[in-house]
């Protein structure tokens, strides 16, 4: 009886064998027929007046080039007339939260605080805010830099309080305008 249970189990093996490699061929010859074209002519060395399928793109795709615009800076603009220009995506504008650890600034021309969020290990963005008199920092060290006429001037902003900037650190009061924020850890 033992001669025959191997015979048998012999038998399934050599079928199940069979079955496999029957699969495999059949897969690769639809891979063929892919590679090759699959369609009359469509093959290697077909014509180009042939039905062969066309390339769906001419040429390499072109390269993805980091411009440092700020994005959606037009909305902003319309929107909430704050003008930002360009950074590197780790200080951004949000709407203001308590307790989130955002950078918050007064200006005298706006009835409500102005907030961006920073993440990373630094960060810059340059904008265009005018009349800035306070920023509160965060956990960051912070470093703004403001214009007056021609002159401009940097602010080391203190952690997580209020630091006077523009007319309100200025002898002569005058008016300022935030140019550029940066941050590291």
């Amino acid at each position: 009886m033992k001669e025959t249970s191997t015979n048998v189990g012999k038998s399934r093996r050599a079928r199940l064998t069979v079955r496999v490699l029957g699969t495999a061929a059949a897969g690769g010859a639809l891979a063929w027929i892919a590679v090759a074209g699959g369609v009359p002519g469509g093959g290697i060395g077909a014509d180009e007046k042939t039905d062969a399928p066309a390339l769906v793109a001419e040429e390499a795709p072109g390269y993805a080039v980091e411009d440092y615009n700020y994005p959606g800076a037009d909305k902003i603009l319309a929107e909430q007339n704050i003008v930002l220009k360009r950074g590197d995506g780790h200080i951004t504008l949000a709407d203001c939260a308590p307790g989130t650890g955002q950078l918050e600034l007064l200006a005298r021309d706006r009835g409500s605080k102005i907030c961006f969020n920073t993440v990373g290990n630094e960060g810059w963005l340059t904008l265009e805010i005018p009349a800035v008199f306070s920023i509160k920092g965060n956990d960051y060290s912070t470093t703004v830099d403001m214009t007056v006429g021609t002159e401009e001037k940097s602010y080391e902003i203190d952690k997580n309080t209020w630091t006077p900037v523009g007319e309100s650190a200025d002898p002569e009061g005058r008016d300022h305008m935030l140019v550029e924020i940066r941050v590291t850890k």
